[in-house]
């Protein structure tokens, strides 16, 4: 999603507008912790509030088409 071209005539707002898109997909993809040791999925909850463990991600990768 671009803005309008008006925004790139001053490099300040499009450094801006460039970080405001980076904050956003920080917000929602979050921070990995890169070190490999804990998998992706740790600490996730289900509805119900129960453990996500790989057995539930299996199943649920193959029930999608």
């Amino acid at each position: 999603m671009l803005p309008s071209p008006r925004i790139f005539r001053s490099r300040w707002f499009a450094l801006l507008w460039a970080a405001g898109i980076i904050w956003m997909a920080v917000d929602v993809a979050g921070f990995a912790s890169g070190d490999g040791a804990t998998p992706a999925h740790a600490g996730v909850t289900d509805a119900v509030g129960q453990p996500v463990n790989a057995a539930d991600l299996a199943a649920l990768a193959n029930a999608l088409p």
